[in-house]
């Protein structure tokens, strides 16, 4: 064989490949009762997409909490905001500087991201009160200046801290968002903290 129709048959295969996907990847035509692959057989513990993950821990919480209100349930408001933090997360642009006591961040964004943030940033700022700061989110063109400071100005260690964690970091202080997401699913409000 030559090395050219060695090229050309390379080519047709790698061509098939893209063109006709593998039944195992072919999503509608799977047979998801069968999937089990028998009692004894290990299954895998993540599934496979962070968002989807939170939305399914939710829901098997509140199916097995007999006093769940499926009237009131709003798993939609879940996944919104699960949208949200991604966009804070992973699309957000943080310039920091810092101030007296803490740190100011300039937080912008896309259109959509801008609002993400702004929703993020003024409903974060009411849960660090009780961890000693004081945040306050202000709104601007593509998105917020949020500026945490620590409530006792001598507190040099927590100024410290706030500095070194910077807008990623303070964001998930308090470990409020597992209470947070399974209020928002609930459709009820955790009291001194916004809705989103």
């Amino acid at each position: 064989m030559t090395r050219s129709c060695g090229s050309v048959i390379v080519a047709v295969l790698a061509l098939l490949a893209v063109t006709r996907p593998a039944s195992a990847q072919d999503h509608a035509t799977m047979d998801h009762s069968a999937m089990n692959g028998g009692a004894s057989a290990p299954l895998p513990t993540l599934p496979g997409q962070d968002a989807y993950g939170a939305i399914a821990e939710v829901v098997r919480l509140m199916q097995s909490d007999s006093s769940t209100d499926w009237s009131k349930a709003n798993l939609e408001a879940l996944r919104a905001h699960l949208v949200d933090m991604n966009a804070v997360t992973l699309r957000s642009v943080v310039h920091q500087s810092r101030v007296p006591a803490g740190l100011r961040m300039v937080v912008t964004g896309d259109s959509a991201t801008a609002e993400a943030i702004r929703r993020m940033t003024t409903s974060h700022a009411a849960s660090l009160s009780a961890l000693g700061l004081v945040a306050v989110s202000a709104p601007i063109p593509n998105g917020a200046r949020f500026t945490v400071t620590a409530a006792n100005a001598s507190d040099t260690a927590l100024i410290s801290q706030v500095r070194g964690l910077g807008f990623a970091g303070l964001m998930t202080l308090g470990n409020h968002h597992a209470a947070h997401h399974l209020a928002i699913a609930r459709g009820v409000a955790i009291p001194g903290h916004a809705a989103d």
